[in-house]
C-alpha cells in the first residue's frame, strides 16, 4: 500500500515537473526579444545592437535574439515589419533619413508611418574624411581647391538618396562650393575608394573613420561640439558651416502592437541607453547617444521629414 502510494506519488510528481519544465520553457521563450536588424552584420547598426544585446538581458531578464534581414538598402526588412509579431516580442532597427527617403523616391513596400518607432538612441555622425597622406590638411584646403576648380573635387558616399549624399549636398550649398558625389555601395567600399585614391575624400561617418585609425585624417565633423575621441577635429559649424547631420538609429515595432507594448519597450532602450559601460563603448566607436523615447517619436519624426525633403528636392530625388 505504501509503496504503491510511493510510486504513484514520484510518477505524478514527475509528470508536475515536466509539466512546470514545459510551462517555464513556453513563458521563457514567450519572453525572448527578437531583434531584427535591416542590413548584414558588421555595420553601423549591427555594431550598436551587440553592444545593446547584454545591456537589454541584464535589464529585463529575457533572452535577445540579433537577426539580419538586408536588402534594398533595409527597405526589404521594413516592408516585412508589418506581417511580424505584434506582442512586443519583436523590434527592428531604424535608420534616418533611409525611412524617409526610400518611400519618397519610390513604391518600396512601405510608408514612413507604417514603422512605429519606439525610440531612437543614436546618431552616427557625418564627417568629412581624406587619406592621411593628402595635401588638404583642413577643410579650409577642401574648400579652396573647390572654388578654385569647380566640380573637379571628387566625393565618396553610401548610396544615393542616401544620408551621405543628402550631406554632401547640403555641404556643397552652405559652403558655397561644388563637388562632385561618387556613391557606392556602402560604407566600407566608400572609404576603401577614398584610401585608394579613386576619390579625393569621402562624405562618411565618424565611425568609419575611427575604425581606420591612422590611415585616415577627418577634416570635420558634423556635431555641436567636438567628438570626444578626436578633440582635435572641428565641428562644421566652428568653421562657418551650420551643418549638423548624421544617420539617426532606433528600433520600431509592427503597426498593431498595443500601446502597453510600445510604452515597455521604451523605457527598456531608454535604461539601456543610461547604463555606463554601453555609454562608454558607444563613445569609443565614435557614436553619439541620443535619447528620443516613444512619447517625443512623433515631434521628432515630424521635424525630420521636414528637413529630408527639403533636402531630397535639393538632390532632385522629389519634384
Amino acid at each position: 500500500m505504501h509503496s504503491f502510494c510511493f510510486a504513484t506519488c514520484r510518477r505524478v510528481a514527475a509528470g508536475l515537473g515536466l509539466v512546470a519544465g514545459l510551462v517555464f520553457s513556453a513563458s521563457a521563450l514567450a519572453q525572448a526579444l527578437t531583434y531584427i536588424i535591416p542590413f548584414p552584420a558588421g555595420g553601423e547598426s549591427d555594431i550598436t545592437a551587440r553592444i545593446q544585446e547584454p545591456v537589454l538581458k541584464s535589464i529585463s531578464g529575457r533572452d535577445v535574439v540579433v537577426q539580419y534581414k538586408p536588402g534594398a538598402g533595409g527597405a526589404t526588412a521594413w516592408a516585412s515589419l508589418a506581417k511580424m509579431p505584434a506582442d512586443g516580442s519583436t523590434v527592428m532597427g531604424t535608420n534616418l533619413p533611409h525611412i524617409f527617403l526610400q518611400p519618397m523616391e519610390k513604391d518600396v513596400g512601405y510608408k514612413t508611418d507604417d514603422l512605429v518607432n519606439v525610440y531612437i538612441f543614436q546618431l552616427t555622425p557625418d564627417a568629412i574624411v581624406v587619406p592621411a597622406d593628402s595635401p588638404f590638411k583642413s577643410l579650409k584646403d577642401l574648400i579652396a581647391a573647390a572654388k578654385k576648380a569647380p566640380g573637379t573635387i571628387t566625393m565618396s558616399g553610401s548610396g544615393t538618396n542616401s544620408g551621405p549624399h543628402l550631406s554632401a549636398v547640403t555641404f556643397n550649398k552652405l559652403a558655397g562650393v561644388k563637388t562632385t558625389y561618387i556613391p557606392f555601395s556602402g560604407t566600407a567600399t566608400s572609404v576603401a575608394a577614398m584610401l585608394g585614391k579613386q576619390v579625393n575624400a569621402a562624405m562618411t561617418f565618424t565611425t568609419a573613420a575611427i575604425q581606420q585609425g591612422d590611415k585616415v585624417r577627418m577634416l570635420a565633423v558634423a556635431l555641436d561640439q567636438r567628438l570626444p575621441s578626436h578633440p582635435e577635429v572641428p565641428t562644421f559649424k566652428e568653421l562657418g558651416i551650420d551643418m549638423l547631420s548624421g544617420v539617426f538609429r532606433g528600433v520600431a515595432v509592427p503597426k498593431a502592437t498595443p500601446e502597453a507594448e510600445r510604452k515597455k519597450l521604451s523605457e527598456l532602450f531608454g535604461k539601456v541607453n543610461q547604463d555606463p559601460a554601453f555609454r562608454k563603448k558607444m563613445a569609443e566607436g565614435g557614436f553619439v547617444i541620443v535619447d528620443v523615447p516613444y512619447e517625443k517619436t512623433g515631434p521628432f519624426l515630424a521635424a525630420k521629414s521636414k528637413e529630408y525633403e527639403s533636402a531630397a528636392r535639393e538632390v532632385g530625388m522629389i519634384k
